[in-house]
């Protein structure tokens, strides 16, 4: 009885519609709320911020066009404490922008391909093929992670990414968490991710002759508005920002994947026959990625149905309206993903998993958006896209997946997860 009070404690000391929103999840929080009032748009408070939710395909079209035009990005004040140096969280567009190309500069993914697949294969080799039962969430998280470090942070040794993996675990877990600052709660804990500054320095003070080209490097060459170099504390909060967009919702992403997998292995034709093609111990290539279209189908199918965010907050810049209503400047907005995701106006019978949705168009504009839309379109999408179907591919030709508990539960955390982690049985195929 005393761990159920401790526990809810922290949930009773929120304002009752973040309350509502905590308890209940993004889908069906909105969802009420549009039936309620509007299926467009409608306001609420959250976070202690009055805010408009913007709904459906409408919703998400009018935001991403209007970036920097009436709204602009926003994170809740309880994000940015959680970050190691709350202090340098000011907005800095130069950065920002030097940020964004650089990942798109080490994004240029034909390159990279080879590069995940030999990882791939390596993790499929230490952490899958010795057992007959793997859980799918912890394994997936750490094939991300140590790509993430590999690529971005030129970082190759196994316990130097194992001792960063647990304090960026913490660090994330309770950045997007509730935003509860009481000892014993994720929230608490992220707020003392030292662990993670004093690794990054070491990785920046040590790298040699030909690491000059890795993400600190980059970014120690970044100026800010006034022309001055970023600094260490800037370095580590922008990078911060990599284990959401390069490894937890990427992870949340894969795992949803492999859970669609076990229950529809259909997809496995058209992997092995793109197996079939390579020479033995040949790594994948860019050109195999093209291939790979139905693979991608069913990753988009899994991705509509289990989004790996709920969509993400903006602030306006200026008053302006819409559908009848005037936002006032400084109020936030939330664009957001299920109104558009569950909409049988978009996706007939939308609980059903049918990746013929994706063939020939697709869905009309603006109804699918995992990974957000207009100019702050998430930058690692073609990164997460390459490494999910990496990983795809070295998952169904080595194994048939087998789900231990048919009908697990999935809860939302900072992403939508398993309750059990998806623990699957593992068939291995004969090659």
């Amino acid at each position: 009885m005393e761990a159920i009070v401790t526990c809810l404690v922290p949930l009773l000391l929120l304002p009752l519609e973040t309350l509502n929103f905590a308890l209940s999840g993004p889908e069906k929080f909105i969802k009420h709320r549009m039936e309620k009032h509007s299926p467009e748009i409608f306001q609420t408070s959250l976070l202690g911020e009055k805010m408009a939710i913007f709904c459906g395909a409408k919703g998400n079209k009018f935001l991403f066009t209007n970036e920097n035009k009436l709204v602009t990005s926003w994170w809740p004040k309880s994000m940015n404490k959680v970050l190691l140096f709350p202090e340098f969280v000011a907005k800095n567009p130069t950065a920002d922008s030097a940020f964004r190309r650089i990942l798109h500069q080490i994004e240029t993914l034909k390159n990279l391909v080879p590069t995940m697949d030999a990882l791939a294969c390596e993790h499929m080799a230490r952490e899958w093929k010795p057992n007959t039962v793997v859980k799918i969430l912890l394994l997936s998280k750490k094939y991300t992670f140590e790509l993430a470090c590999r690529l971005f942070l030129s970082e190759i040794d196994p316990v130097r990414i194992q001792k960063l993996f647990d304090p960026f675990n913490v660090v994330t877990e309770g950045m997007l968490s509730v935003p509860i600052d009481l000892p014993g709660t994720a929230y608490r804990r992220a707020m003392r991710g030292g662990e993670v500054v004093r690794i990054i320095r070491e990785q920046m003070e040590r790298r040699g002759e030909g690491e000059e080209r890795d993400l600190p490097s980059r970014m120690m060459l970044i100026r800010d508005e006034e022309g001055a170099f970023l600094c260490e504390k800037q370095i580590c909060n922008y990078i911060m920002g990599l284990p959401v967009a390069g490894y937890d919702t990427t992870s949340s992403a894969i795992t949803s994947v492999m859970n669609y997998l076990a229950q529809h292995p259909h997809v496995y034709h058209e992997q092995m026959a793109i197996a079939e093609s390579k020479d033995p111990g040949e790594l994948l290539r860019w050109e195999d990625i093209e291939k790979m279209k139905y693979s991608w189908n069913v990753a988009r199918e899994s991705l509509r149905l289990t989004p790996p965010a709920a969509g993400a907050f903006r602030e306006a810049t200026t008053e302006f309206s819409y559908q009848g209503f005037t936002i006032p400047k400084g109020w936030k907005a939330f664009w957001t993903v299920h109104s558009s995701h569950m909409n049988p106006d978009y996706f007939p019978e939308p609980d059903k998993f049918d990746p013929s949705r994706f063939e020939g168009s697709g869905p009309p504009p603006y109804t699918f958006v995992p990974f957000g839309g207009g100019p702050r379109m998430c930058t690692g999408k073609e990164y997460a896209r390459f490494e999910l179907l990496v990983f795809m591919h070295n998952v169904v030709t080595r194994f048939k997946l087998e789900k231990t508990i048919p009908n697990e539960k999935i809860i939302l955390l900072a992403s939508p997860v398993p309750v059990s982690g998806l623990p699957v049985y593992l068939h291995p195929l004969q090659n």
